[in-house]
């Protein structure tokens, strides 16, 4: 019996071609014979091959009795993606697995000439692949004729109503016809889905082929802890100690993409971006330089990596944790397709432990915590990888023995291969020296509450002082001091105790269990960092900092104690001090009157008149009416006659 009696003939000759031995579990789902032009809703694992599993299932509904399908005229079929690149690629394997049949197949996707899709729309399509936005552009113009439609397949359908294209989902389906066949595929199952479902399907199958098992079985996963500065070294250690063919590093952000972009490059990498702002153009591109190992990172952010097959993908890494278990699993997803093996690796940052637990937890995943590799672990694995190089196990061959034998009569063999090593190290970037993390609490990792760790001033009382010739006068602080001292001296935070900064030294207490491994990771004459140097204390410092008590004695004295003769030795307030003036000042100054005015060529001269018969009084503020204004009293003054108006003669 063959693996592929329930495929149709034309499309099992691609299969062989293609070097298929046998379909997945869910496509063998889609094929049973209860499920046959039926709706379906297929949940299954990323990477476990449902592009063809819908193209096989399409062919048999095509393709019927006949052995090729007919010449090619309005869409028979139509596939929707939520990427650019989930789409080309879906176009691309529907072509290799539809050549034989004669198939021809037409993408609308944005980045791309909508000119060019028109006219291969126009000359005619089986299957149409496409994004949703535009998809409706190519409906509402009428370049995409729906009438003729027979199945109509959403792939990736939770990340499309992730990414808001619920209303074009909608406005496709609506203008499709009523008596289509609608396949849903998605790795997840949300509510979302199942609300889609029902609205435009009609007594659906269910279809999962994801087993109560751990998720990705063929995925190694990893917790790394470290701080959150030291994200980026610990990023790219783990792209060292790895070195895989392709990896890919998830960033939340298109900022966070071009940022670790530039700093992997400047480090040696050959290194791809990919995010929304590129054009598709260059999206292409750098997914095709990581097809021809010509790039061996990418960086992207979740929606623009969605659904992209890269055949030697062999790590992911999670720069910024997901925001869900739906991210964690398509992401995740990129490697171990197909059956072969990967890693996914998620930086996690301290303080967000907990929350990558209750993360790994809800995903039915369990990955193994530690710390991202030091210098000397990627030294070690780069070693490993030099000595399994299968180049060594190669004999020389006869144009290699002329030079095999020159290095020998030149040279020993100690120097050959002290050069060999220098060469095999040469175009490898210098691994990065990271702080130490914070010790993991394994019980917390299965879900134990820990005690809660007692203060410093109850953790050290038996700590050990040392003093570090830095203080005030050179802007020390502990939030660099405090990384400074971890580093150099191979210890955490919480081995330190009270840090007193005086004005040309400080003085720190450091737990007396860590006190020995501190001072040999410094070395012999204390030196941590350019100037900076540190010397063990016999004894805790004498604190000179004034108390509290003394800072309040020496404080002004209350207000009750001053007597007249504290206000007169002051002197008079300053005009500020005072404060505007009061009702009676500003009395007295009124009948004072104004200051006097000075006569041409005469000494000054006092006024007679009072100040208010000189200011004429402005009239009160009235409100303002619509109209003439009316006068009221009689102090108005009498109403002008009206005078008729003649005619000049």
């Amino acid at each position: 019996m063959s693996a592929f009696d329930h495929v149709h003939p034309a499309l099992a000759r691609a299969l062989a071609e293609r070097g298929f031995e046998s379909l997945t579990p869910v496509q063998d789902a889609v094929l049973a014979a209860d499920v046959q032009e039926r709706d379906l809703v297929v949940s299954a694992q990323t990477g476990s091959g449902k592009t063809v599993a819908f193209g096989l299932t399409l062919g048999a509904a095509l393709l019927g009795e006949r052995t090729r399908l007919a010449p090619a005229g309005a869409p028979l079929a139509l596939i929707i993606a939520p990427t650019r690149e989930l789409a080309m690629q879906v176009r691309g394997e529907l072509e290799w697995l539809f050549a034989p049949a004669g198939g021809r197949i037409a993408s609308c996707v944005g980045g791309m000439d909508a000119r060019d899709e028109r006219r291969a729309l126009n000359q005619g399509a089986h299957i149409v692949v496409g994004t949703p936005g535009r998809l409706v552009d190519h409906i509402r113009r009428g370049s995409l004729e729906m009438d003729g439609l027979q199945t109509v397949v959403l792939d990736e359908a939770d990340e499309m109503l992730n990414l808001g294209f619920r209303e074009e989902l909608e406005h496709i389906l609506d203008a499709s016809p009523a008596e289509r066949r609608t396949l849903m595929f998605s790795a997840t199952m949300p509510r979302a889905i199942e609300v889609l479902a029902k609205t435009y399907q009609r007594d659906a199958v269910r279809v999962s082929t994801v087993t109560g098992q751990k998720q990705h079985a063929d995925i190694e996963y990893r917790a790394l802890v470290a701080a959150k500065h030291d994200s980026e070294n610990a990023i790219f250690n783990v792209l060292r100690y790895y070195n895989a063919t392709n990896a890919i590093v998830f960033c939340g952000t298109r900022v966070a993409v071009t940022h670790l972009a530039s700093r992997l490059e400047n480090r040696g990498m050959s290194v791809v971006a990919l995010s929304g702002e590129l054009s598709q153009s260059a999206r292409t591109h750098a997914l095709q330089a990581m097809r021809d190992h010509r790039a061996q990172v990418c960086v992207a952010t979740d929606v623009a990596a969605r659904g992209i097959d890269l055949p030697d993908l062999e790590l992911v890494i999670h720069a910024d944790l997901p925001k869900n278990t739906e991210a964690l699993l398509h992401r995740s997803g990129r490697t171990g397709r197909a059956g072969r093996k990967g890693a996914s690796v998620l930086i996690v940052p301290y303080p967000a432990r907990r929350r990558t637990e209750r993360l790994l937890q809800d995903a039915n995943i369990n990955a193994k915590w530690g710390e991202p590799p030091a210098a000397d672990d990627i030294k070690r694995r780069d070693d490993e990888r030099l000595l399994a190089d299968p180049i060594l196990q190669d004999a020389p061959s006869e144009a290699e023995n002329a030079i095999v034998n020159a290095l020998m009569a030149e040279h020993d063999v100690e120097r050959i291969a002290a050069a060999f090593v220098r060469l095999y190290r040469k175009g490898q970037a210098a691994p990065e020296d990271l702080a130490p993390a914070p010790a993991f609490n394994e019980s917390a990792s299965r879900g134990e509450r820990a005690e809660r760790a007692p203060r410093h001033a109850d953790n050290f009382t038996s700590g050990v002082w040392v003093s570090l010739n830095i203080g005030r006068s050179q802007n020390a602080e502990p939030r660099w001091l405090i990384p400074m001292i971890c580093k150099a001296g191979g210890i955490n935070k919480r081995q330190l105790g009270t840090i007193r900064i005086q004005q040309r030294e400080t003085h720190i207490e450091i737990d007396a269990a860590s006190i020995d491994k501190f001072f040999s990771n410094l070395g012999q004459n204390g030196h941590i960092e350019k100037q900076i140097y540190v010397t063990r204390l016999d004894g805790p410092p004498q604190d000179t900092r004034p108390h509290r008590g003394d800072r309040a004695e020496r404080g002004p004295p209350p207000r009750a104690e001053r007597g007249p003769s504290q206000r007169a030795e002051r002197g008079p307030p300053h005009r500020a001090e005072r404060g505007p003036p009061q009702r009676a000042e500003r009395a007295e100054r009124a009948e004072r009157g104004p200051p006097p005015q000075r006569a041409e060529g005469g000494p000054p001269q006092r006024s007679e008149r009072p100040r208010a018969e000189q200011m004429p009084q402005k009239p009160p503020h009235k409100a303002k009416h619509k109209g003439k204004p009316k006068r009221e009293g009689g102090d108005a003054p009498p109403a002008r006659p009206k005078q008729k108006w003649h005619p000049v003669d």
